[in-house]
């Protein structure tokens, strides 16, 4: 009987992928997790030998996308390509998410993990971290950032800069990344905890400045931005990442396949160059140091959640 089993499993892995395969991102095109997806599709297609289609089902804040794959068939044949907001983050903060990743999903392979930036207008008075801090705490509910809604990234960090330094700030969510940019340049709000794909434009023409990195080092694409973990915070880490998924229940040898194809794919230097420029870090990994990853970053979020109370849904 296991013989049966382990033929049976080497032929699942020999024959795939029998069709197309699909890669959903849950958002609109143009985010981070769509090139990532993009820059790959063609790429892991030729290694496949089968196309590699990239569907963009937005919605609910990534849930859709989401649900949309946890509930398909786990043939490899349609996988997700998600970030920390759906994967870490939702399943938390919202009672109806209808799905947990650590459960309903295989991780595959982390594509890329990009540190968020803070930045605020380069025509406000904050040069450094500490010129905003000192403001807040001597003057709370004085400082007013911005986000890309309720419970993303960039909001959680900014709540975990307040409640680490014990500052008073004011949240200002909006409906997505660009209006929050604008308003960030204009200076009506103070700072932005922005993905480094958003920032690094408007940081090179100098409409923005960076005030700090929410990594624990230095980005190499912005070496003379501090840290938040070296200046203010130890250990504070947050950042926008992204990785393949499949539903649950998908064979080993076929997760096993498409993590050493991806990770081939990565070690490619025009793959590795395209996706570090955007402030990116790429390394190999495996299936189970992906879904150890996953796990440490629900647990962050969960326990951040839980002592601020933010909630949607």
């Amino acid at each position: 009987m296991l013989l049966a089993a382990g033929q049976r499993g080497a032929l699942a892995a020999q024959a795939y992928p029998a069709h197309a395969v699909n890669v959903v991102v849950p958002y609109a095109p143009g985010g981070q997790g769509d090139l990532f997806a993009r820059v790959l599709s063609d790429p892991l297609g030729n290694l496949l030998k089968q196309t590699v289609v990239v569907e963009n089902r937005p919605g609910a804040t990534g849930m859709l996308g989401t649900r949309y794959i946890v509930r398909e068939k786990p043939d490899g044949l349609n996988l997700l390509l998600g970030q920390t907001g759906e994967i870490a983050i939702i399943p938390s903060a919202n009672k109806n998410a209808g799905y947990d990743p650590l459960k309903d999903l295989a991780p595959i392979a982390l594509v890329g993990d990009s540190p968020l930036v803070m930045i605020t207008s380069a025509k406000s008075p904050f040069k450094t971290v500490h010129d905003l801090l000192a403001l807040a705490a001597g003057k709370p509910r004085q400082v007013a950032y911005a986000s890309s809604g309720t419970a993303t990234p960039g909001h959680l960090a900014a709540a975990a800069l307040a409640l680490g330094t014990h500052c008073d700030m004011i949240h200002v969510p909006y409906k997505g990344a660009g209006q929050a940019m604008t308003d960030v340049i204009s200076g009506q709000v103070g700072f932005f905890f922005s993905s480094a794909s958003a920032a690094m434009g408007h940081i090179k023409s100098g409409s923005v400045r960076a005030l700090a990195v929410a990594s624990t080092q230095r980005m190499p694409a912005l070496p003379d931005v501090p840290t938040i973990d070296e200046t203010v915070l130890k250990g504070f880490n947050y950042s926008l990442w992204g990785g393949y998924f499949a539903p649950a229940a998908t064979p080993a040898p076929i997760v096993g396949q498409l993590n050493r194809d991806i990770n081939t794919l990565l070690a490619r230097p025009a793959i590795r160059t395209r996706f570090e420029a955007d402030g990116a870090v790429v390394k190999a990994n495996t299936p189970e140091q992906f879904a150890q990853f996953v796990r440490a970053e629900a647990l962050k979020y969960r326990s951040l959640l839980k002592t601020t109370g933010i909630t949607i849904g």
